[in-house]
């Protein structure tokens, strides 16, 4: 079967509707002023509108606050929160009870023991994400373009559900499934033609890529 694909950082309806189109499960919109793919909340809830129904609407932020996350649930209706900073499990507890939304906790992966940080959070998120850990001197938290050791996940306990991130691309995807066996996959930098600009071709590509590869090492436990 298929994993889970989320397309991350879109900002123009071509690439919400291709990704839609080509089978993304997820589309991610980033809510981070430093990030090249950072939208605002009533352009990103227009484009959601478009496929609202069809595919999971995720707001992506980085430590934002409550007066910041009312605004974005408000425009966007999404339908997870993805958390990408340093909320602690009491951070994702109240929101969750504030806004009634699933909430996928995202980490960033480097070494083995960078896996005990989630520990605290398993029963409080619904999903984790593992990022790679931002190069020296990147300001962003994710979206680097850059891939971690995925061999480190082999210590995972099987039942902890993520979605593998950073770096992925269309000739690395099928390698990273077979290293993994995620659930499901996460592509940002990967589909672009340059920062924060997603190319509709490049798009097409991953899919393909990740059709030949499931077909090829069937990933079992897709969890839309």
């Amino acid at each position: 079967m298929m994993p889970d694909i989320k397309i991350c950082g879109l900002k123009t309806s071509e690439a919400v509707d291709r990704a839609v189109e080509r089978g993304a499960t997820y589309i991610g919109f980033i809510f981070f002023e430093k990030s090249p793919r950072n939208i605002e909340p009533d352009m990103a809830g227009t484009l959601a509108d478009r496929v609202r129904g069809r595919v999971k609407i995720v707001a992506v932020t980085v430590d934002a606050d409550t007066d910041e996350l009312d605004e974005i649930v408000e425009q966007l209706k999404p339908d997870i929160l993805q958390l990408h900073g340093n909320e602690s499990p009491e951070r994702l507890l109240m929101l969750k009870a504030l806004y009634g939304l699933p909430i996928m906790k995202a980490f960033s992966i480097r070494e083995p023991d960078d896996l005990k940080r989630i520990e605290p959070y398993i029963g409080i998120a619904d999903r984790f994400l593992f990022d790679a850990k931002a190069p020296n001197g990147s300001e962003l938290p994710g979206g680097n373009g850059v891939p971690f050791d995925w061999r480190v996940l082999r210590t995972l306990d099987g039942s902890v559900d993520y979605m593998l991130s950073g770096g992925l691309n269309k000739d690395n995807v099928a390698e990273a499934l077979r290293e993994t066996g995620a659930r499901g996959i996460d592509v940002s930098s990967g589909v672009e033609c340059a920062p924060g600009v997603k190319d509709t071709a490049m798009i097409d590509e991953f899919f393909a890529a990740v059709k030949r590869a499931s077909a090829l090492e069937p990933v079992s436990g897709s969890t839309k």
